[in-house]
């Protein structure tokens, strides 16, 4: 196995607990929410402010995640029909415009967000803290993308891909 896999499949791994961990904390935080409620009469904000900014990076994080591993949504009608050539040249096509979608949108977009959040120092409602830190999962993302784009194109180059 070369570097690169080796490289690609612990990055994944990490991110895959590093996403166990959040869910579970939002799982944790609803039901604490739940019996809070409930139990003892009163409810607490900032547990569903918690539980929004956890959804929000499973989410993101969750998209990173799925692309690395090629199961992000598809519709592969047209594309099954293809010839293998047109299969090969329509893959590195796809997985060009994901990177230049993770620089703009994600990286760009997404620096200059956590910049804007950061220098106006707006902070969250309840938890008070910087909302530059909760939008930073965004670049962070887009990173991760355009990283595992880069690796399923060297695959398809050294034709060690399902396509």
């Amino acid at each position: 196995m070369a570097k690169s896999d080796l490289i690609f499949n612990k990055v994944l791994r990490i991110l895959e607990w590093f996403m166990i961990v959040i869910f579970a904390l939002l799982v944790l935080d609803v039901l604490f929410q739940v019996f809070s409620r409930y139990l003892l009469g009163t409810s607490f904000t900032w547990t569903e402010e918690f539980a929004r900014f956890a959804l929000i990076w499973m989410t993101i994080l969750g998209a990173a995640y799925l692309n690395g591993k090629k199961e992000h949504l598809s519709m592969d009608f047209l594309y099954q029909k293809f010839s293998e050539s047109n299969k090969r040249k329509a893959s590195v096509l796809i997985e060009v415009l994901i990177f230049l979608f993770a620089l703009i949108v994600m990286v760009i977009g997404g620096l200059n967000l956590v910049y804007t959040t950061l220098h106006l120092e707006q902070l969250s409602g309840t938890l008070r803290i910087p909302l530059g830190y909760v939008y930073a999962i965004m670049p962070f993302s887009g990173f991760l993308i355009m990283c595992f784009s880069i690796y399923h194109i060297s695959k398809i180059f050294n034709n060690k891909n399902d396509y």
